[in-house]
């Protein structure tokens, strides 16, 4: 199933809207708490951490996260890559990656209408490579919008190489469906809880 079907079109986003709303109204109060946390460990920068990613048809767009560390930590140390003990992280940094907390402002991508709840992960505009670099095969997972987990985030997360992420995207493009989602959906409360696959084992990046 295409990302053209009723449901990718328009039930899906649809629903992704109104359980971002549902969200925000009953954990508004833990969205502040996160903020003022993240800004007492480190006050030099912004709460939100804003970094350009490829969404839906290669459209570049800013994905939102709670900055978990120091200011122009991409441009230092290890570059993308990072670990539990890599010191550009800020403590409560740590804290908001160890559970996933960081990536809770993603829910405004969903309500400007960037990305959804499952999809595909969307990648930096650069890494693992640059949109032109994709070839016409591994550019079929960007034919639907990207979201904040996915069947490649639930099939080994951050321990498979960048192409076997992309052919697992690519499937679920393919196979795209409400039963899929629910999968995933439940797939990743597993990962999170049991923290599973949520480091990076050095660069997985095969040309």
């Amino acid at each position: 199933m295409g990302s053209e079907s009723i449901y990718c079109k328009y039930i899906k986003p649809t629903m992704d809207f109104l359980i971002a709303v549902l969200v925000l109204l009953v954990f508004w109060w833990l969205y502040l708490a996160l903020a003022l946390l993240v800004k007492l460990d480190d006050p030099d920068g912004s709460v939100i951490f804003k970094q350009d990613r490829l969404g839906k048809d290669g459209k570049v767009y800013q994905m939102f996260k709670f900055r978990s560390m120091r200011v122009g930590a991409e441009h230092s140390g290890s570059g993308v890559y990072s670990d539990d003990h890599d010191e550009r992280v800020t403590r409560v940094g740590r804290f908001l990656r160890k559970t996933s907390l960081d990536e809770l402002p993603q829910i405004f991508n969903i309500l400007r209408g960037e990305c959804g709840l499952i999809g595909f992960r969307s990648p930096l505009t650069y890494h693992p490579w640059t949109w032109e670099e994709y070839t016409p095969e591994q550019k079929k997972m960007f034919r639907v919008r990207p979201g904040i987990t996915g069947w490649a985030q639930v099939n080994g997360r951050k321990t498979v190489e960048w192409n076997r992420r992309i052919e697992l995207n690519c499937w679920y493009a393919d196979h795209v469906s409400f039963a899929l989602d629910v999968k995933i959906f439940f797939m990743t409360i597993f990962k999170v809880v049991s923290n599973a696959d949520n480091a990076n084992v050095g660069e997985t990046v095969t040309r």
